[in-house]
């Protein structure tokens, strides 16, 4: 039996009556079976976020046709709209500087299938990644950065992103502050992993910082990168437990573990089309 072709649909509007009526019905005239749907209504924003996925039928109309017809409802409830077929993988562009545990933890769930999605290059402004990454057949940009020219450097990442036609940039621990022409080049699409649970403990050693302040509780936050340093919508957060016994060191170790379940979460909640930005927020359908 044939495994009939799925998609997701995933919707932002103002909020108003009819939404879910106008879209059910629409899939349904066009011979779309829904599998999973999820919807919510921001009350402070006033904004309806939707995620649909559905199965087309023997008389659905080719993705093209049908998100023409989709425009007319979308343009009805004044939609920011997006519909993704779910047997392309997403492109996954992988950024990374020394520290390595983020990169080799994607590189396994993607290596093993529990991450679906390509990886066509891994960019570095450091060679030291470069064997484990090319063990796994994927192309390694070595980048360096110059202090007198970090611009060069920035285009030369750009310019390996766009030839790999990324749907999506991962920073999994790359240590170099993104300008805000590249910020807003990657908006929506660039995701970070900050190794301190936002908005505490920003900058260097926030784990040296965490400990000097003897926390009970330590973290890790991903969030779509922005031009503010560390204030973009946060996806994901994990935290773990420590207590006075726990070195600096300690606290390090236990938070690399944090960081590479935050950073796997939101990278497969982002490649499944389930988070949608509101505002300085994020709705994440999981």
């Amino acid at each position: 039996m044939a495994v009939k072709p799925s998609f997701v649909l995933t919707i932002t509007c103002p909020d108003t009556v009819g939404i879910v009526a106008a879209v059910s019905g629409f899939l349904t005239q066009h011979d779309c079976f829904i599998t999973e749907a999820a919807q919510y209504g921001d009350p402070l924003s006033d904004r309806f976020f939707s995620r649909i996925v559905f199965s087309a039928g023997a008389l659905t109309p080719p993705m093209p046709e049908l998100e023409k017809l989709f425009s007319m409802v979308a343009e009805r409830f004044q939609m920011i709209w997006r519909l993704y077929d779910l047997s392309a993988k997403a492109r996954v562009v992988i950024l990374v500087s020394k520290f390595g545990h983020c990169l080799v933890d994607l590189l396994h769930r993607y290596h093993t299938g529990q991450l679906a999605m390509e990886i066509p290059a891994v960019i570095s402004n450091h060679p030291d990644m470069r064997s484990i990454v090319e063990w796994h057949g994927i192309p390694y940009h070595y980048f360096a950065v110059d202090k007198h020219d970090k611009a060069g450097q920035e285009a030369r990442v750009m310019e390996a992103v766009a030839h790999a036609d990324a749907d999506l940039v991962v920073l999994a621990r790359y240590m170099q502050i993104l300008s805000p022409d590249m910020c807003r080049a990657l908006t929506g699409r660039a995701i970070n992993i900050h190794h301190s649970f936002l908005p505490s403990f920003k900058w260097a050693k926030p784990y040296h910082q965490a400990h000097a302040r003897g926390v009970k509780i330590i973290g890790a936050s991903a969030h779509y990168v922005t031009a503010d340093l560390d204030e973009g919508p946060i996806i994901e957060q994990g935290v773990d437990r420590v207590d006075h016994t726990a070195t600096p060191e300690d606290l390090v170790a236990i938070g690399r573990d944090i960081e590479n379940v935050v950073l796997a979460r939101a990278v497969r909640w982002h490649i499944e089309r389930r988070v949608l930005l509101n505002g300085s927020k994020t709705v994440v359908f999981k």
